[in-house]
């Protein structure tokens, strides 16, 4: 995924001999997912939403885009306090996270309101009592601009005492476990390498490092794939 919160990964797998035997594309989710599905590309970071849509899945390493706390780049942004919100644009880039804000509206915040999907400049109808999901980079720049955000990752832990996994390494074939041995240890690479990622970013929006190592949590423990499957379960309830 082309967002800030892959990078350290990235950072990993492109330092690793892998690239000599992948080929490394870059894309919003929503298009990785789809070229998953359509069987384009063997593996993806893609969102987790995906999962209940696939013939054959398999988590291939043990990291992925988590959260334990708040996660800083997804969440509902409004004018507005939630209670007076009567319309909510969902972001077109994710499914994990409009499906997430979905759940989070109807069980945690026990909110009815009008979704939409968001069109590729609905940030600027983020106004009055309209409010958006937005995720990824654009949600760090959203903070700046909206009185009020509403973090996905806060409020489902909140809800279910459990982390959130947003998005995973999904493949839909078996790969090998050479390959996803390797693979693991080049994310693993990324993550203990924070220092090296940062060091010559240029960011002015949001502490990158802050980020990386307070707001996103890589590592796929016990609780994130409780928390998974849990809500892969409350997706096939829906």
């Amino acid at each position: 995924m082309s967002y800030l919160n892959t990078r350290p990964l990235l950072y990993g797998i492109q330092r690793s001999g892998l690239m000599d035997k992948i080929a490394l594309v870059e894309d919003f989710p929503a298009n990785i997912a789809a070229r998953l599905l359509n069987d384009e590309i063997d593996v993806g970071l893609v969102p987790v939403a995906i999962i209940p849509r696939m013939k054959e899945w398999h988590i291939v390493t043990d990291y992925g885009i988590g959260a334990t706390g708040e996660v800083a780049s997804v969440a509902i942004f409004s004018e507005v306090p939630l209670e007076k919100v009567e319309r909510v644009l969902l972001d077109y880039q994710s499914r994990t996270s409009v499906n997430l804000a979905r759940i989070l509206l109807r069980e945690y915040w026990k909110k009815e309101v009008v979704l939409e999907d968001g069109g590729k400049d609905y940030r600027d109808e983020i106004r009055g009592t309209t409010a958006g999901v937005v995720i990824g980079d654009r949600a760090l720049e959203q903070r700046k601009q909206s009185p009020y955000m509403y973090d996905l990752a806060t409020a489902w832990i909140a809800h279910t005492g459990l982390p959130f996994v947003f998005a995973a390494w999904i493949s839909n074939k078996p790969l090998g476990a050479d390959f996803e041995d390797a693979f693991n240890r080049a994310n693993a690479y990324g993550v203990q390498h924070i220092d090296e990622v940062v060091k010559d970013m240029v960011y002015d929006v949001y502490d990158l490092k802050k980020y990386y190592t307070e707001n996103i949590s890589y590592f796929l423990d016990e609780q994130k794939r409780k928390g998974l499957n849990l809500f892969l379960e409350k997706l096939r309830n829906a």
